[in-house]
């Protein structure tokens, strides 16, 4: 938000507009691609971090059947199982097919935070 260039606030305001407007019609217009990157990255760091996770979640390797009963992430399931599967078996291959779905769910939201933030760009400009 401090990005925003300082001659953009200056004309929202030497045009008559408040601060809450130029914040809320100028500065955050101007930022939403930086907002939204931020807000997505964070996500996609505290999925990824994968010990605490597994931890946190129970460590469960069932199915739950509502919210509220315990889990396991792929991150998690990977780390927990990958040292006890026997190398070259269909659980070691299943294992590496989940590390290649989480390797595509990551590339989708990085491609859409690119995405997003060039659009706010081209719009700013």
């Amino acid at each position: 938000m401090r990005n925003c260039p300082r001659a953009m606030r200056e004309a929202s305001l030497a045009l008559g507009a408040s601060q809450w407007q130029t914040i809320y019609k100028v500065v955050i217009p101007f930022s939403i691609s930086g907002i939204t990157s931020g807000v997505v990255l964070g996500i996609g760091r505290a999925i990824g971090e994968t010990m605490a996770v597994l931890m946190v979640t129970g460590n469960a390797a069932v199915i739950p059947t509502t919210i509220l009963e315990p889990l396991r992430t792929i991150p998690a399931t990977i780390a927990a199982e990958l040292g006890e599967a026997p190398a070259g078996g269909p659980h070691y291959q299943a294992l590496f097919l989940l590390g290649v779905v989480l390797f595509f769910i990551t590339l989708i939201i990085n491609f859409s935070v690119e995405y997003i933030s060039s659009k706010g760009v081209k719009r700013s400009k």
